[in-house]
This record gives structure tokens, C-alpha cells and sequence, in this order.
């Protein structure tokens, strides 16, 4: 009896999450991790609130911590009284300002647009629609609240915590007291790294994924320097974009993760 009960055991197939098929692993909860233990703090709700509520909860701590950062950066960084590093700071600024010639104006314009509209919402948008029609929601809400979830923390930081642009020439007309964090860099940070993640799985080999991440770092780099040289943003605001970018795909993946969860227990149910 117990010789038959395991060899029906053996046959058996494996139980694996639902969703897998449907979506990026990524966007898969580990058995017992944050994400599942969140979904089951809620009750396993309905996935949408459960989604929703992760991107509430996960945007309040991202901006929270981008203004303790903002903070840090204008009253200790690069204020006089603190490290003094806003001397340093312009004077790289007013490097970039020197070279500054009519080829590179019009690359730093491309990089520029490549982090910001129309070229994100647009790569957003397409995205988020192919993954509807293709039924894999949770790719789909990846692909546009990574990209809100970045830009209301940019806004609420720049305005919480109001910085100066560099004094120099600046190629835009844009608010001058909002120079952190850069919301440029952050949003190329939180679109490309974060459908890199989502789609390395599928390359079979370790050179095609370490070219895909090398794209996206190359592309943020662009991004961030196209922003410095058009005299919009400090070293340090970029580098403020980059961890609100990557804050913004560490909150989508646990929203994602979670509404997983919840709807396979709802799918069981």
C-alpha cells in the first residue's frame, strides 16, 4: 500500500504557480517571500486591490525615502555648512558648458527624449497594449506603473525638498528649482532596466543577456549626461534618478508578485 501511494506520488506532476505561462518569471512570487506574505496580510483579495494597494504602500515608502535623500543632498552634501560639494559639483557643470558644440547640443537633445516624452510614454504605451490583447496583465501593469510610480515620486520629491538647477546655461525652460532628483534618469532607469529584467529570461545565452543589460546601462548613461550638458541637473540629482528608478521596479515587482499571488488563491478558490 505505502510502495503504491508513492509510486502515485512520483507521477504525479509538480504543482507550479498559475500565471507562469502568462508572465515573465520576474513577476512569479517566491513560495514564501515578501510578495506572498504581503497578498496574505490582505486576506488574498481581489488581485487588483492587492495590486493597488502594493503600489500605494510601496510609492509612500519610495518617496519617503527619495526626500530623506533630497535632505541629505542640499543640507549636509552640498551645503556650505555641511560637506561643501556644491563647488565641485559646478565646476563639472561648467566643463560640460565648455564643450559644448551644435553636434553635441542635438545628440544631448536625442538622449533627453529618450528619457522622457514622447519617446517613454509612447514605448510605454505600445507595450502595455501588445500585453493586453496578449492577456499577460501583469507585464502590462508593469510596463505603465513602473514609469508612475517613478514620476510622482520625482515630483513630490522636487517639490518637498526644492533644489537649484546648475548656474549656467541651461538649454531648457524648465522649473528651476526642481533639479532633484532627475526625473530624466530615473524614468530611463525604472523603463529600460526594468523590461530588461523582464525579458532576459527568454535569452538563452549569458552573452545576449549580458548585452541587453549593457543597452539599458548605456542608454541611462546617454540619458544622464545629455541632462547634465544641457546644464538641467547636478552629478548628484542623477544620481538620485538612478535609485528612484531602481526603488520604482522594486515596488512594481512586489505589486506584481502579489496580485500573482492572489489570484492563483482566488483561481483555486
Amino acid at each position: 500500500m505505502i510502495i503504491e501511494q508513492q509510486s502515485r506520488a512520483a507521477s504525479a506532476p509538480t504543482t507550479k504557480r498559475r500565471g507562469d505561462r502568462r508572465t515573465a518569471p520576474p513577476l512569479v512570487a517566491r513560495p514564501g517571500g515578501p510578495a506572498e506574505r504581503f497578498a496574505g496580510a490582505l486576506g488574498y483579495r481581489h488581485p487588483a486591490l492587492v495590486f493597488a494597494l502594493a503600489v500605494f504602500g510601496g510609492f509612500l515608502l519610495l518617496a519617503a525615502a527619495s526626500i530623506l535623500l533630497a535632505l541629505l543632498v542640499v543640507h549636509v552634501l552640498v551645503s556650505g555648512s555641511g560637506l561643501g560639494l556644491a563647488g565641485t559639483e559646478q565646476n563639472f557643470n561648467e566643463t560640460l558648458v565648455q564643450h559644448r558644440s551644435g553636434t553635441l547640443t542635438t545628440i544631448s537633445e536625442i538622449g533627453s527624449q529618450l528619457g522622457g516624452a514622447p519617446v517613454l510614454p509612447i514605448l510605454v504605451g505600445l507595450i502595455a497594449l501588445a500585453c493586453a490583447i496578449l492577456r499577460r496583465w501583469r507585464i502590462a501593469a508593469f510596463a505603465v506603473f513602473v514609469l508612475v510610480a517613478e514620476s510622482a515620486t520625482y515630483r513630490i520629491t522636487s517639490i518637498v525638498v526644492p533644489r537649484d538647477r546648475p548656474s549656467v546655461h541651461r538649454l531648457e525652460d524648465l522649473p528651476v528649482d526642481a533639479s532633484y532628483p532627475s526625473g530624466h534618469t530615473a524614468a530611463s532607469v525604472a523603463v529600460y532596466s526594468g523590461l530588461v529584467l523582464l525579458l532576459a529570461y527568454r535569452f538563452t545565452s549569458g552573452l545576449s543577456k549580458a548585452l541587453a543589460w549593457t543597452g539599458a546601462i548605456l542608454l541611462t548613461t546617454f540619458v544622464a549626461l545629455s541632462r547634465m550638458y544641457r546644464g538641467m541637473h547636478h552629478p548628484l540629482d542623477v544620481a538620485g534618478g538612478v535609485l528612484v528608478g531602481i526603488g520604482a521596479i522594486l515596488v512594481l515587482l512586489l505589486a506584481c508578485r502579489a496580485a500573482g499571488v492572489a489570484a492563483e488563491r482566488h483561481s483555486r478558490a
